[in-house]
């Protein structure tokens, strides 16, 4: 059967011609590949061998390590259910729902997920997710740039995660950078910003003073934006309560292993008022014409989709699996059961954290309130990360600086905080 192409060879020679090329190939000279020599490739294998060889492979891979390194993403334990459900055939998808006749569930798993974000942030709307926790945080930059009608210009704490404020300045927008030491200072907030960011806890594991940051960002007619850990807002005041305009943050501890890295889901969480600026899908509760409940989704305009140059953001769909995750997780453990992993999480990490001040290692900002995780000095980091691995502990981020970014989850044991300290102490 011939292929199909709308296309004639005249259509074709007069869009060539409006391009000023002469043929088809010439549109590719810029991509053409540079690698002119030979590549030193194994023989053919069999599909067996092959798999074989991969197989091999895996297996060097080390697991079952207990890990102390968060900044960002955290090893904790994930329900069986988790997976059971998310494995299932009609929800291994990461996209969105188009078809409400035929996707009743999947929407109102999407909405549920919204229902649980709402709750943590104490803000009345959420959107499906966007694609990681840096993704909400960057689209939230522009969310406050239209909202206050400034140019995109924003004052982050230097306790904003780095990596966030890297994805930030990859949209364009104009980073002013506000001093940590152990806490924020929002004395130096310029008055033509669109947005102040806190991140509680921050990256250093300090938990901030998302009031103090509404109240300056408010002060020079800004919003305030708050970067939460979904986990610690089971036991923190809701940013929504704070004064915060904007919550965003990354869903993977709620139920999502580490898998190198990703894929995750982050969240993003406003006011009714702000409801028509948040980026991405919102699944929304209706009834049919039959007066039945039903899902679908709402307050997008076409313009997401066909003109794109004028659209709030170029998310083009929701991570619906991981999201999903994240919904199963929270309504497993429910309120109580959150709670509990946070207390557990904060009990274990402050004990880590005294056992090394009595092996003589003091914390980078020993005043600041944490949780789980808390900044080392260490006079070699890397040394002690390396007889850690050695010991069959993954450490935690070497910051370079002369410390270490340990974290801690409800999945670690005495035995092995006693052994972190252990090593820690005849390593350095």
């Amino acid at each position: 059967m011939a292929r199909f192409t709308p296309h004639t060879d005249d259509d074709i020679r007069e869009m060539l011609e409006a391009v000023g090329v002469e043929a088809l190939d010439d549109l590719f000279d810029d991509v053409a590949p540079k690698f002119e020599g030979s590549l030193d490739l194994p023989p053919v294998s069999s599909e067996y061998e092959a798999l074989k060889d991969v197989a091999e492979l895996a297996g060097r891979n080390v697991t079952g390590l207990p890990i102390f390194l968060g900044a960002g993403a955290y090893d904790r334990i994930t329900p069986s259910a988790v997976s059971s459900i998310t494995s299932r055939g009609e929800f291994l998808t990461s996209y969105t729902p188009y078809q409400p006749e035929i996707s009743q569930g999947h929407l109102q798993a999407i909405f549920e997920f919204q229902s649980v974000i709402s709750e943590l942030t104490g803000l009345e709307v959420s959107n499906a997710s966007v694609y990681d926790g840096s993704n909400a945080v960057a689209e939230s930059a522009l969310m406050t740039a239209r909202l206050t009608k400034r140019d995109p210009k924003v004052a982050v704490s230097a306790g904003l995660n780095a990596r966030y404020r890297e994805v930030i300045e990859t949209y364009g927008v104009e980073v002013v950078e506000l001093p940590f030491d152990g806490t924020t200072d929002y004395s130096g907030v310029p008055d033509d910003v669109s947005g102040v960011f806190v991140q509680s806890p921050n990256y250093f594991g300090a938990v901030e003073d998302v009031g103090a940051a509404s109240e300056a960002a408010h002060a020079v007619g800004a919003l305030a934006v708050a970067v939460c850990d979904p986990i610690a807002l089971a036991v923190l005041e809701a940013p929504g309560k704070l004064g915060a305009d904007i919550a965003v943050g990354e869903t993977q501890p709620l139920g999502m292993p580490l898998v190198f890295g990703g894929p995750y889901a982050g969240y993003m969480a406003t006011h009714q008022k702000n409801v028509r600026q948040l980026p991405g899908r919102i699944a929304g509760e209706t009834v049919d014409q039959d007066g039945r409940l039903a899902y679908v989704l709402t307050l997008r305009a076409r313009e997401q989709d066909i003109r794109r140059a004028r659209a709030n953001s170029n998310i083009c769909t929701n991570q619906a699996l991981t999201a999903l995750a994240a919904t199963v997780y929270a309504a497993l453990l429910g309120p109580e059961g959150l709670r509990e992993v946070a207390g557990l999480s904060v009990s274990k990490a402050h004990y880590l954290a005294e056992k090394l001040g009595e092996a003589g290692f003091a914390l980078r900002y020993p005043d600041a309130p944490f949780l789980w995780e808390f900044a080392v000095e260490l006079p070699d980091a890397k040394k002690a990360n390396e007889a850690l691995l050695e010991a069959g502990i993954v450490g935690g981020l070497d910051l370079g600086d002369g410390a270490m970014l340990v974290a801690v989850t409800e999945k670690r044991t005495r035995e092995e905080l006693d052994a972190f300290v252990e090593v820690v102490a005849d390593a350095v």
